[in-house]
């Protein structure tokens, strides 16, 4: 069987997936089966883009929104919900970004920290204030807390996108990279505090109490003391682990330091309530060269190397994965295409306006442009609605959701073709 017959019995073998689920009882065969299926669109779609002059990552989130759309994919719809694949998506989201981490150093991140700052802050401030506006004006009949929401959904950054559009272009170690990755980082902790204050004040309403202070405080409490943990004491414990790592004889201690590095600080981040792509990506800035030496000095590779063919593995998994999740159906709701329209807009906007931040020495317009995508942060925003209920109602009605959602989808969309046309620009 020729390689293109094979893709295609593959992509459009729904009733091959479907059979495969309901057969057996092991899910291992049934994961197999769709991690073919979803490394195969990926190449696919990778290859694609690349030919039509755009990241390959657009190719693969494309490859996604066709498999989970198309009705001659039959039973390959499960494989977006499927647990497993889920699981390996997100370790994929955790290994990009501690990848997007190891090119980059503490040093290059505080070399812009001021610019990196004020682009978060304004990532922030302007978003949640359009998406607030936007909601008061098409939603007028709902609550404020409904509007809050809505603009706590618009802070959120998808680094995830933007670092692998960068790394594709091969410009993650230049000074717009730095901003942005510095930025986005930023921008993920105070949009999560943004949005853990507005679900503390709706479930204050909802219990009928008054929102309190200390809710937020502790919200930001928790976002300081992460990144004073990871940067104080996370360089001093990395050094020691891979003192320790070095004099194992055992072949792979390298990696396994690494990759047990990375999901420690992941864990991290989440059981303090950050996004634990965060801790990844913290993980791999805190490891630089000099953690390497010992292993280098007697001819094994370095860490990013080790790294790669994991990513190769797994990122794709993530990417397609986000676009399955599309249904494009939700775009011909009823009342739904005017709030779709506003909110895309509001949320382009509201991040454009943040290149400003970046100050004269950098292209403004590129940062604006790489804080663009919400990919699966915003998405994590939108489910966190569907369960928060203020007077007996979900805060966030379906069609409200399918808005937030298609938000989602065309911001992450637009920015790897627009991110890519202005870098080769410049």
């Amino acid at each position: 069987m020729s390689p293109v017959r094979l893709a295609v019995v593959l992509l459009l073998g729904g009733p091959a997936w479907a059979a495969a689920a309901e057969g057996h009882a092991d899910p291992l065969p049934k994961v197999a089966l769709g991690i073919a299926v979803i490394l195969v669109a990926a190449k696919l779609g990778g290859d694609a883009a690349v030919r039509a002059g755009q990241p390959a990552v657009l190719g693969e989130l494309l490859a996604g929104v066709v498999l989970g759309n198309l009705p001659a994919a039959g039973g390959l719809g499960a494989l977006a919900s499927d647990p497993y694949l889920d699981l390996l998506a997100g370790l994929g989201a955790l290994v990009l970004l501690f990848e997007v981490g190891l090119e980059a150093t503490v040093g290059e991140i505080l070399g812009v920290g001021r610019a990196a700052a004020a682009v978060a802050v304004l990532g922030v401030v302007a978003p949640f204030a359009l998406g607030w506006a936007a909601g008061a004006w098409l939603l007028p009949d709902e609550s404020g807390h409904v509007h809050a929401f809505l603009g706590a959904t618009l802070c959120a950054t998808s680094v995830g996108i933007t670092a692998r559009v960068l790394r594709d272009l091969g410009r993650t170690r230049s000074r717009e990279a730095h901003v942005i990755l510095g930025a986005a980082v930023i921008d993920d902790v105070l949009g999560l505090v943004v949005l853990a204050v507005v679900t503390a004040v709706i479930g204050a309403a909802d219990r009928g109490e008054p929102a309190s202070r200390l809710d937020a405080a502790i919200a930001l409490a928790k976002a300081a003391g992460f990144l004073g943990i990871a940067l104080a004491l996370g360089a001093r414990f990395s050094r020691r682990l891979f003192e320790v790592a070095s004099r194992i004889q055992a072949h792979g201690a390298l990696l396994a330091a690494g990759l047990a590095f990375c999901f420690a600080l992941a864990w991290l981040a989440d059981a303090l309530g950050l996004a634990a792509i965060v801790g990844a990506f913290a993980a791999g800035l805190l490891l630089e060269e000099v953690h390497f030496r010992d292993f280098v000095a007697r001819g094994e590779r370095t860490l990013d190397d080790l790294v790669r063919p994991i990513g190769e593995l797994l990122v794709p998994v993530f990417f397609v994965t986000m676009g399955m999740r599309t249904d494009l159906a939700t775009f011909a709701a009823p009342g739904m295409l005017g709030l779709t329209v506003v909110l895309t807009a509001a949320a382009i906007a509201g991040k454009l306006v943040c290149g400003l931040g970046a100050g004269g020495r950098v292209d403004r317009l590129a940062v604006g442009i790489g804080m663009v995508p919400r990919g699966e942060v915003g998405l994590t925003f939108a489910n966190l609605g569907l369960g928060l209920t203020l007077a007996g109602e979900p805060v966030i009605d379906p069609a409200t959701y399918s808005a937030v959602v298609a938000m989602v989808v065309v911001t992450t969309m637009l920015t790897p073709p627009a991110l890519g046309w202005r870098v080769r620009r410049r």
